[in-house]
């Protein structure tokens, strides 16, 4: 009843009383009646989306106040320290790595700006799941990067808070947020049933009591610390949340709760209890229950298998694995004991929305929650994981779950608490491991029956989607802190769970060979395993070792005894690999490898104290060993069946991301083991392995069961390459990290100049974290400097934008280029060609060597003594057998040798020189038995001078070796073979092979004793089931490895005698480190002198010896031949260079006609402009059908031409300096200056008050989407481009272009074209008369060119009447040009599409044309002759074709504005048109329009003199107009002085040219009674306090004039062909009146010219000047400032300018990424900028899209007449709009290193690269982004 009455009075009244009574000491009817009003408002049977229960509580809570009010006391109290800002994915915020502890380190914006980062290695990022601000927190990040305001530990002298200020929401809350988790109860269903759709529906109608909370974390400290009471109060949960007896719904409510509680366990209610009867778990000793071992178990086999997961993987048997944990609260069903956990529980049920995620995170600045959340947290985790596996969006939860673990993981206090006391390791690894048993399945690796091995299933949606990737991350974050590292080390049971599930990875996607046919089906789950295996195995191996670096550790490492032996129990079933398979994956190998190699080199432990028997490491060895040979076997295309992802499997293995957890590892445990083995049987290994022991015979020919002959030879190189890399790498054999550093960063950038960012990510990680500086360890940057030089960005004209580079320094390719250690780390193998191509391009260079160089051979760093045993290698009979067989071959040129078989032989003979075995009496004893083999010892320097004689080998019978005489069993030949027989070697290296491990099998196995070695070399053994056809023979060989060199360095320097018995002695040993072949030899050979003087004697007689090689088969061409054979080639040679020379200097000047479109410096072949008019006609080159001729009326010629629609002129300003881009609310860019808005404002005003027709032709548009016409200058006949646009019409290829528009690209130069220009036939005859100086009189001239006007009218007529080719064609260039632009840039006119119109919209072409020519000169005609421009410019053509077209309109003579400029016509009194517009006075008329108007509307071709004539005319208009102007500028004093000053010099003789007379007249005809000057008067005295003097006028009036002068210089060019002369820019004025006749001659340097001076009125001056300004003041309806706008037009305008950028691109991006865009009023998903105007737009926002075109194309079409130029502020590069195509032109904001970052992937500074922002501004104005930019792509509106 009392809540009834409640409910309806004033809430905030009640709110007050009830406040009121609860502040009394008895306050139990103040607790009644607020229960009883919470329990009718927070009802949970209402629906949720009520908002009513919302209002009551922000009423109740605030007490009576206003909440807002409320909100800002309670924050007032905030006493937080921590910034703890919490942000969901796409979140712009930043890490600095040399502040941050934890490297999930992240700050937001306004703490990373507040703070001092300077000089710090920081970056910008996207974030990808969202994160939280750490500023404050001092166990993430070190305090020196607070920001301001967290640095200051405000929480001290924060005031403690009033006890009754949160009374209220102590009370309220608890029930508020009851109400929130009965809806989520309510809501649930489980999600077999449910559909996605109703969760989110629940979620959606609770979103304001979601937000509700949120508001209320964000109130700080004071709120966080209530709610955090209320959420961890066991009590409170306890008495609400089961809901009391009476009340039903509660109670139906809190069963649903309890039932969606049953599966949250790991092992489910109903798998218990079969599991308790059916499975027989085994726990491990100790109680250590793990995963039981694999290798435990004996009686029973380990899995059960799952029926319904059979069909899941073809034949292939799911396997679950039985488990006995030692944890029982991971398995068993979750209890909640507070309202946090039943929230924290709902959160994830409901897969983690993005609302609850927040609030949960919001409070975490509160350490009591943050504890309290974390332990809740971690209780939960098995459940997140079931969750996760069974959710459909399974990326987007992913995200969600690493947002609130990397908060709570990344801080080691918390951590650590948590492991000690919620078993988290426990938990991690339980759960990781529960994860992948759902998808395991049986081994391939060995025989099915017998393998009792299972790995996981690579094609499962699990390991492809990465699922696992959460929990992984979550377990690399807490191995991060030491401490817990230190604790999974100590727990042994642990470590056995992990490797358990390591091995899961050991040996999966199994590769079989193909043999017969392509696979069907490439899978591609490689991807899956190789980030399977990097992320879960190897990435927390690197966790764990980078905690045992210090000898400190060794707590720790004493722990790694076991690790090692866990790694062998699970090793010890690996069995033989079968033949032609092959897993990359080996985990529990490379772990094995990465800590022996730690203990070895960390913790200075001895290595064989650590190493199992031999036996083991023999089969240790075997899978690596596979892997090498089936790299080699897969790039000699072995395995090509097998599709191409086999060969990215191959790249993968030792691409820089994996090589230092994949092939590092094995490699340095191969070395291990060839450390430990018998080095023949290793030997031997490495060559059966790799398929080639066949080949290694001395026979010429051989059977190779394995290989096909064409596989053989790269299979070789295979074997010598690894036995090289085996024996000289050092990675891990004694190396330093910053050696290692240095000689990744070496192989690196020999391979190609590398950018700062490609080296940084090809570097790999470990050893050297690249991030924060590890203690002494050289950074990377000093490292870089130390080896490279930066090669700052250059723009090529080309148009290709280079990066920053980094290129190696000149001693490092002397000292520093390894080629093994590029051949280790190259994923394709172009690259190692690629090193070695820049080396000999290095040594040439530097004159050391020219011809084709070898690898160069490296001293390497010395071995750790513990890895001395890996020298043994290079010093085996074994391998020196093999030498000695391939020095054979290779001299004997038997089939398969190759150069670089040489080169690695070689390679492998100096190692052995360079690492000598100190023992070597001790080896001597121990291979006694072996005396019978090839070799006495085992010593390399010992044996190299060794001969051998006899070799029996064992031949097909057709080779050439077999003797056909008789067999040798005959007793004659055994006699006398008797004794050779007897030192014959015969040579098998299987057999060596099988020998020495039967010897080991028999140390091992005492049952084995039948097997009897065999004990004489006669008696070798033989495998079985050779092929009967073989034969023995013994060839008779006398040679020593010595002398096999020495004859090779004959045979490789093509000289009989190369080396001179006193060789030696005069040696210079300096340069041998770079050479070829030769110098490799004569270098062995020198060492082996300096090591022992036996070989240096031997070295001598061989050379004095000096025997000519003679192979058995090449015994028969003579001398004479071979030498003939190298004249020929030396000939041959000699003519091909001469042929390729001249080739080269054809393409050279092809190259300079045709493609040069920047470079001013050659003139292109057809300037067609200048000399041709005066031949008697022009040929033209059809560069399609290669005809020259002329160009006729039927056949006419065109130009290739590009026509596009320009706004470049409209953007122009008054003032130089480009305007700046707005970076912040208060600046602006105004339009109103430019020059388009100026041109429309003009036209607007004029026709507001004059006729239409007039006005149209005293203005030029086109100042915005004028038509600009460029050319490459070459033609082609009309009719072979049409069929040539038919061919490219039928071409399917996918062009940039589109066909259908016109658009193509020119034959020739492949220039961007859409449109042909016809030639005008030459006319030839009249150019003798049409040039010729004239000395008729002003005023004959005048009247002739007014009757030359007259005539038009006769001229359409004979035109039109023959329709013939050349006029066809050009009313279709007409109808391109108008089809350029669009409508609203051509009708200007009252009524569109009107004569007037086109009149205007022709003669503005022209005017557009000139005026852009003039710009791309630079402003002016100061520089003169050819210009880049002038190349592109084809205005003479053009003119004649407006010409043409202009002609069909005639000028109405009345009208003739001709009469207006040379006559003095007697006005008619009075408005004589009754109400008629008047004409636009000639004052207000654009003077260069009337020039253009003129010209092209005369009969062509124009004589020169009358040109002249007109440009004499219209200079008069130009100058007075100069006057009116300039006077209206002076103040009203001023004004009178000069009036009256110049009325007395009226006169004087020359007064007509002076302009002093002139303005006084102009002064006083305008000052009449409507005076124009009459405006603010006040003004202009107030702006003007400049004083002018006869100079200033001077200048200013030529200034005034010019761009008049500059365009019909101009045209006169274009028209006439006259050389354009180059002068000062003071000159300028003076030289173009003299090039355009209107001064007589060059003046003289001394006197100054006025510009008066060249006035020549036909008709007296002052009637003129006065006819002019009565025109203007006699207008009655207009007022004088508008008179007084028209009359000052200023011609002069600056070049066009993009906008200033700021320098660093933070600035732009932090104002521009936030901010909303005016038209939708949304923050765009992708903001761009317009360059050009500063416009902000939406890229691709559908929001703004209009009749389907999205905002940047539409503005592209509105600023640029469809060029747009927009930057993109998210990715901070720049794309064109052209037209329909669009293109990515680069980024002009490059990083401290000179490269970009598209993207901001790397978020490093930028800052702006001027000299692209140039060239960028250069394209745009020169229009020639078509021509430069080569990837253009249509956008389809869609931008």
């Amino acid at each position: 009843m009392m809540a009834a009455s409640l409910l309806r009075r004033d809430k905030k009244a009640t709110a007050a009383h009830l406040k009121a009574d609860l502040n009394r000491t008895d306050n139990s009817s103040g607790l009644r009646q607020l229960q009883e009003l919470l329990d009718a408002v927070l009802n949970p049977e209402k629906p949720a989306a009520d908002t009513e229960a919302l209002d009551w509580c922000k009423c109740l809570i605030a007490g009576g106040e206003g909440f807002e009010e409320f909100c800002k006391t309670v924050r007032s109290y905030d006493n937080a320290t921590l910034c703890g800002l919490v942000w969901t994915a796409n979140f712009v915020a930043y890490r600095c790595r040399t502040c941050g502890i934890s490297p999930c380190m992240s700050l937001c914006a306004e703490c990373f700006n507040n703070g001092d980062h300077t000089g710090h290695d920081f970056n910008m990022f996207r974030s990808q799941a969202g994160g939280a601000c750490d500023c404050g927190d001092s166990n993430v990040m070190r305090e020196s990067g607070f920001c301001r305001r967290h640095r200051l530990r405000t929480g001290e002298n924060v005031p403690s808070i009033p006890r009754d200020l949160l009374l209220m929401s102590e009370m309220v809350l608890p029930r508020f947020i009851l109400c929130i988790i009965q809806y989520l109860r309510d809501g649930y269903i489980e999600p077999d049933t449910s559909t996605e759709r109703d969760l989110q529906k629940v979620l959606q109608q609770l979103e304001p009591q979601i937000s509700f909370l949120e508001e209320l974390t964000k109130m700080g400290g004071a709120m966080r610390t209530v709610l955090t009471k209320i959420l961890t109060n066991q009590q409170t949960f306890k008495e609400l949340s089961m809901g009391q007896e009476e009340n039903l719904y509660a109670k139906k409510n809190y069963d649903k709760y309890l039932s969606a509680l049953k599966n949250s366990g790991l092992v489910s209610v109903e798998e218990k209890a079969q599991g308790a009867t059916a499975d027989v778990t085994v726990g491990a000793e100790g109680g250590a229950g793990a995963l039981v071992l694999l290798g435990k178990i004996t009686s029973q086999p380990f899995w059960k298998e799952d029926q319904d997961a059979g069909q899941s993987v073809g034949q292939r048997k799911r396997v679950k694995l039985s488990s006995s944990t030692k944890d029982p609260c991971i398995i068993e069903t979750l209890k909640h004991k507070c309202f946090l956990e039943e929230l924290l529980f709902w959160t994830i049920k409901y897969e983690f929305p993005q609302k609850m995620v927040t609030f949960l995170l919001n409070m975490l600045p509160d350490q009591d929650y943050k504890i309290t959340f974390t332990k809740t947290f971690v209780q939960h985790y098995a459940f997140i994981m079931k969750t996760l596996m069974k959710s459909h969006e399974s990326d987007t939860m992913s995200n969600r779950i690493v947002h609130i673990s990397v908060q709570l993981f990344s801080n080691e206090e918390l951590a650590r608490h948590v492991t000690e006391e919620c078993q988290l390791l426990d938990i991690m690894v339980t759960v990781l491991l529960y994860m992948m048993e759902s998808c395991l399945i049986k081994s391939e690796l060995q025989d099915e029956e017998n393998s009792r091995h299972v790995v996981v299933n690579c094609s499962e949606a699990l390991l492809k989607n990465n699922t696992y990737w959460p929990l992984v991350s979550d377990f690399i974050n807490i191995l991060s802190h030491q401490s817990v590292a230190k604790k999974f080390l100590e727990d042994h049971s642990l470590l056995m769970l992990w490797m358990s599930f390591v091995s899961f990875f050991q040996g999966m996607n199994l590769n079989k060979r193909e043999l017969n046919e392509h696979v069907e089906f490439e899978s591609q789950t490689y991807y899956a395993a190789f980030a399977a295996e990097l992320e879960a195995c190897a990435q927390p191996m690197w966790g764990l070792l980078t905690h045992c670096k210090h000898k400190s550790h060794t707590a720790v490492f004493t722990r790694k005894y076991f690790l090692l032996d866990c790694f062998l129990s699970l090793l010890s079933y690996l069995l033989q690999p079968a033949p032609n398979q092959v897993t990359f994956h080996l985990p529990l190998h490379r772990y094995y490898a990465m800590f022996l190699s730690k203990a070895v080199k960390c913790q200075g432990l001895d290595l064989d104290s650590l190493l199992p028997d031999q036996e083991m490491l023999m089969k240790i060895m075997v899978h690596p060993l596979q892997i090498q040979a089936c790299l080699s076997e897969i790039h000699s295309n072995m395995w090509v069946r097998n599709g191409l992802q086999i060969k990215g499997q191959a790249m993968t293995y030792v691409q820089s991301h994996f090589c230092n957890s994949m092939i590092d590892p094995d490699i340095y445990l191969l070395q291990v083991c060839a450390s430990r083995l018998d080095p023949d049987y290793f030997i031997s290994s490495v060559f059966e392995r790799f398929k080639v022991v066949d080949l290694l015979t001395m026979a010429s020919q051989h059977q190779n069961a394995v290989l096909d002959s064409e596989q053989e030879r790269p299979m070789l190189e295979g074997a010598l390459t690894f036995l090289v890399i085996l024996t000289s790498l050092r990675i891990h054999l004694g190396m330093t990290d910053d050696e290692i550093l240095r000689a990744e960063m070496v192989s690196q950038l020999c391979m190609n100049d590398r950018t700062h960012s490609a080296l940084l990510d090809l570097i790999p990680e470990n050893p050297n974290p690249k991030s924060g500086i590890v203690p002494g360890s050289c950074s990377f940057e000093e490292m870089l400097s130390a080896v490279a030089d930066f090669k700052a960005p250059v723009f090529e004209p080309g148009g290709s934008m280079q990066q920053g580079m980094y290129t190696p320094k000149a001693e490092v390719w002397e000292k520093e280029f390894d080629p093994i250690m590029v051949v280790l780390r190259t994923v394709y193998r172009r690259d190692v060609q690629s090193a070695m191509d820049r080396y000999s391009a290095f040594l040439k260079q530097c004159g050391i060597h020219t011809g084709n160089p070898w690898p160069p051979y490296k001293e390497r760093t010395p071995l750790h003594p513990c890895y001395k045993g890996l020298i043994k290698l290079l010093h085996c009979k074994t391998l020196h057998i093999v030498i000695f067989t391939l020095l054979y071959k290779i001299w004997m040129d038997h089939q398969n040798m190759s150069e670089h078989v040489l080169c690695m032989v070689l390679y492998l003979i100096e190692l052995g020189l360079d690492n000598q075995v100190q023992d070597n009496t001790v080896d001597e004893v121990r291979y006694e038995h072996c005396h019978d083999s090839w070799f006495p010892g085992t010593n390399l320097l010992s044996n190299l001078h060794h001969v051998i004689n006899f070799v029996r080998v064992r031949v097909p019978e057709t080779a050439p070796e077999v003797k056909r005489e008789a067999p040798p069993s005959t007793s004659t030949e055994a006699s006398s073979y008797g004794q050779n027989l007897r030192e014959a070697q015969v040579f098998s290296l299987v057999a060596e092979r099988r020998r020495k491990f039967q010897e080991i099998i028999n140390r091992s196995n005492t049952e084995a004793t039948q097997v009897v070695r065999p004990k004489s070399s006669s008696t070798r053994w033989v495998p079985p089931g050779t092929p009967p056809q073989l034969v023995t023979e013994i060839l008779e060989i006398r040679e020593s490895m010595l002398s096999l060199l020495i004859k090779l360095h004959q045979k490789l320097s093509s000289k009989q005698n190369s080396l001179s018995a006193s060789w030696l002695e005069d040696m210079d040993t300096s340069r041998h480190a770079h050479g070829d072949g030769i110098t490799a030899i004569e270098r062995i050979l020198t060492k082996a002198a300096t090591r022992s003087c036996q070989i240096k004697r031997s070295i001598q007689d061989i050379c004095g010896k000096v025997c000519p090689p003679v192979p058995p088969k090449k015994n028969s061409p003579t001398d004479k031949k071979t030498m003939d054979k190298e004249e020929r080639r030396q000939r041959a040679r000699e003519r091909q260079q001469k042929l390729l020379a001249e080739f080269a200097s054809r393409q050279k000047s092809f190259m300079e006609t045709a493609m040069d479109v920047e470079s001013p410096e050659t003139e292109a072949a057809m300037d067609l402009g200048a000399s041709e008019v005066m031949e008697s006609e022009v040929l033209y080159d059809c560069v399609i059908c290669g005809q020259s001729g002329p160009s006729t009326e039927d056949r006419p010629t065109g130009l290739v031409v590009l026509l596009q629609a320009s706004s470049v002129l409209g953007h122009r300003c008054k003032s130089k300096e480009a305007k700046n881009l707005p970076t912040s609310d208060e600046e602006h860019i105004y339009a109103a200056d430019t020059c388009g808005v100026a041109h429309d404002v003009r036209l607007t005003l004029m026709q507001r008050f004059f006729k239409d027709s007039s006005c149209l032709q005293s203005v030029s548009i086109g100042w915005d989407g004028g038509v600009y016409v460029q050319t490459c200058g070459h033609t082609l006949h009309i009719d072979c481009h049409k069929s040539y646009m038919e061919s490219l019409r039928n071409d399917q290829v996918l062009q940039g272009f589109s066909v259908d528009k016109g658009e193509f690209t020119c034959p020739l130069c492949r220039q961007f074209a859409n449109s042909v220009l016809p030639c005008r036939p030459g006319r030839g005859t009249e150019a003798g008369t049409w040039h010729t100086p004239t000395n008729k009189k002003t005023c004959v001239l005048v009247k002739e060119v007014e009757d030359l006007q007259e005539k038009l009218g006769l001229f359409p007529v004979s035109f039109t009447s023959t329709e013939s080719n050349l006029s066809k064609e050009m009313e279709l260039v007409i109808k391109d040009i108008k089809n350029t632009t669009q409508k609203k840039y051509m009708d200007y006119g009252k009524n569109p599409g009107s004569p007037d119109n086109d009149f205007l919209f022709m003669y503005s072409v022209a005017r557009t044309n000139l005026e852009l020519e003039l710009v791309h000169r630079g402003g002016n005609l100061c520089s003169g002759g050819a210009s880049a421009a002038a190349k592109r410019s084809c205005l003479n053509q053009l003119f004649h074709v407006l010409a043409m077209h202009m002609r069909l309109y005639s000028i109405d003579s009345a009208y003739n504005p001709w009469t207006k400029l040379t006559q003095c016509t007697v006005e008619l009194t009075g408005e004589c048109f009754g109400n008629e517009r008047p004409e636009v006075p000639m004052l207000f008329r654009d003077v260069p329009s009337l020039l253009i108007i003129f010209v092209l509307t005369m009969p062509q071709p124009l004589r020169k003199e009358h040109f002249t004539c007109v440009v004499k005319m219209l200079y008069n208009l130009q100058f007075t107009q100069a006057l009116a102007a300039l006077s209206s500028k002076f103040s009203p004093e001023e004004r009178h002085a000069w009036s009256t000053a110049g009325a007395l010099k009226k006169n004087t003789a020359n007064a007509e040219k002076s302009f002093e007379a002139l303005l006084s007249h102009v002064i006083s005809d305008l000052s009449t009674d409507k005076s124009v000057y009459k405006v603010n008067a006040e003004e202009t005295s107030m702006l003007i306090s400049s004083v002018w003097s006869p100079q200033s006028i001077e200048f200013s009036l030529q200034q005034f004039c010019l761009p008049f002068l500059r365009l019909s210089c101009l045209l006169q060019h274009h028209l006439y062909g006259d050389n354009l002369t180059g002068c000062l820019e003071e000159e300028e004025f003076s030289s173009l009146a003299v090039c355009l006749g209107l001064l007589p001659s060059a003046p003289q340097p001394s006197s100054v010219v006025h510009s008066a001076s060249c006035l020549q009125w036909p008709v007296g001056a002052f009637d003129l000047v006065t006819q002019w300004c009565v025109e203007v003041t006699g207008l009655s309806q207009m007022q004088a400032e508008q008179s007084l706008t028209l009359l000052v037009q200023d011609p002069l305008w600056a070049a066009p300018r993009l906008l200033q950028l700021p320098d660093n691109y933070n600035i732009i991006f932090q104002y521009y990424h936030r901010k909303a865009c005016t038209a939708c009023k949304k923050v765009p998903k992708d903001p761009a900028l317009c360059l050009v105007c500063g416009a902000f737009v939406c890229l691709k926002g559908v929001c703004c899209k209009q009749q389907g075109t999205c905002e940047c194309v539409l503005h592209s079409q509105h600023c640029g007449a469809a060029t747009g130029i927009f930057l993109l502020i998210n990715a901070s590069v720049i794309i064109i709009i052209r037209g329909h195509r669009f293109c990515l032109w680069g980024s002009v904001y490059l990083d401290a290193h000179g490269e970009e970052d598209r993207d901001l992937r790397r978020g490093k500074p930028l800052f702006l690269c001027e000299e692209r922002y140039r060239v960028l501004e250069q394209q745009w104005v020169s229009h020639t982004f078509d021509h430069i930019n080569k990837r253009w792509g249509p956008h389809y509106n869609g931008l």
